[in-house]
């Protein structure tokens, strides 16, 4: 009997610390985001509790495991559930990050994406970051540590983002525009600057939790026979990197732009 108490006492503290860390590292994490995206702090310093918050989350992991051994048997079936709660949170929350964690470490360090580095789109109202330029990674590379910040940019852009090209379509030039600003709005992005005269669009995309705002250009041009050649650009107003959003941003509007 008095084993069976001890090891129900166990049980309890061990579910209710995993419990505590799972709910915990999810709400400073919602907390972080949230403090960020209203500028209550530096959105570095949000960044900073995440990883706590992982940390926390992952501990949460094993408590909740050693939950699950500890209170095995019909008359702590209680205990199993909150265990398998806490799992599911800090389970859930650690494997979210961690995904994002390694997105952020297969791409490189930069920020500013297009699909014509060339000639790149310029924008018109939206403003480019002072530091845009900084900072571009070398990979390790003395020949790209070598190069201006410019054609360092480039070089990294070409060996991580070749697949970004122009693409061409067969509508006229308003048409596209006008097409674009349509599926603009209806991702929900802040239509800044659309002029299907001229060929421009220009939004800011928003994201969910950080609020961080990235700069989003569409230029179209007539193309020869006929057609529109269409080019993006998306950059994030801060970071140095943007864990590969820009770049995926670019890929999925200008395929539900060419589907119509």
């Amino acid at each position: 009997m008095a084993e069976a108490l001890r090891r129900r006492k166990l049980a309890t503290r061990i579910t209710n610390a995993a419990l505590i860390l799972s709910i915990g590292a999810v709400l400073a994490a919602l907390i972080a985001a949230a403090g960020s995206g209203q500028g209550a702090w530096h959105f570095r310093t949000g960044f900073t509790v995440l990883q706590y918050a992982l940390i926390a989350a992952l501990i949460g992991v094993v408590l909740a495991l050693a939950g699950l051994i500890a209170s095995r048997g019909g008359a702590m079936h209680r205990l199993t559930w909150r265990n398998v709660l806490a799992l599911i949170l800090a389970g859930g929350f650690a494997l979210y990050l961690g995904s994002q964690i390694a997105t952020a470490r297969s791409v490189p360090a930069i920020h500013d994406v297009t699909t014509d580095i060339d000639d790149v789109p310029k924008f018109y109202r939206l403003v480019v970051r002072r530091d845009n330029m900084d900072n571009i990674p070398d990979l390790g590379r003395r020949d790209l540590a070598a190069l201006p910040p410019r054609e360092g940019w480039r070089a990294v852009h070409r060996q991580y983002y070749d697949d970004l090209r122009t693409v061409r379509v067969d509508w006229t030039v308003p048409q596209t525009i006008e097409r674009a600003e349509e599926l603009a709005r209806e991702r929900g992005w802040e239509i800044v600057t659309s002029d299907p005269r001229s060929g421009v669009l220009e939004a800011v995309d928003t994201s969910t939790f950080f609020r961080f705002k990235d700069n989003v250009m569409v230029r179209a041009r007539p193309a020869a026979p006929g057609g529109t050649d269409v080019d993006m650009r998306s950059i994030s107003r801060v970071g140095a990197s943007d864990v590969g959003v820009n770049a995926e941003r670019i890929r999925s509007f200008l395929k539900d732009l060419q589907q119509g």
